[in-house]
């Protein structure tokens, strides 16, 4: 009986939790030390994988660039600070 208590508490846990124990970055990504590259857990990019974080840098500046275009394409309103 104890054991099947535990298997059941064991696979309610989630998968998440499991994956392992490497720190973030400011980025929400860290280095995957044992098959290389760099991945993202958190932010506009989770999910993707990278050779380096060099290339996930680019690709942020990339996803970026239109906001802050559309961002100054704003007509501006009478009395709104520039």
């Amino acid at each position: 009986m104890t054991r099947a208590l535990v298997l059941i508490l064991l696979l309610s846990l989630p998968v998440s939790a499991l994956a392992h124990g490497g720190g973030l970055d400011g980025y929400g990504g860290h280095h995957n030390r044992k098959a290389g590259g760099y991945h993202i857990h958190r932010g506009p990019l989770a999910g993707k994988h990278y050779a380096s974080q060099a290339e996930m840098l680019q690709d942020l500046k990339k996803q970026q660039a239109p906001k802050a275009e559309a961002q100054q394409s704003q007509p501006k309103k009478p009395g709104q600070q520039p």
